[in-house]
């Protein structure tokens, strides 16, 4: 599997980085989020977010979801997600995500 690495601006919303996303087409997203705790700490978790979205090819959706725990394991990410429709990444929604590990 041939990987390409995209680099977004450091200050790109999860809002914004939704619009970035292929439809109908599996990504790995590698997301360093800042994450306002609710004692006013900031941190900056580093988020695993798989999109794989209604419609993607079959073939595509094995080969990711067959690379996926590889690329957890050597990344040693602890803070996985996965999508199924881009429209899902909404920064709610990776605030909600984010609640249970704080």
């Amino acid at each position: 599997m041939a990987a390409a690495a995209v680099r977004w601006p450091s200050d790109i919303s999860p809002d914004d980085l939704q619009k970035e996303l292929p439809e109908r087409q599996p990504r790995f997203l590698i997301y360093s989020y800042r994450y306002i705790h609710g004692d006013g700490r900031i941190s900056y978790p580093l988020c695993m977010i798989f999109s794989s979205p209604f419609g993607c090819k079959p073939e595509q959706q094995m080969m990711y979801a067959g690379s996926k725990n590889r690329l957890v394991q050597v990344t040693e990410l602890t803070k996985v997600f996965e999508i199924r429709n881009t429209s899902e990444l909404t920064e709610d929604w990776l605030k909600k995500q984010l609640e249970f590990f704080h």
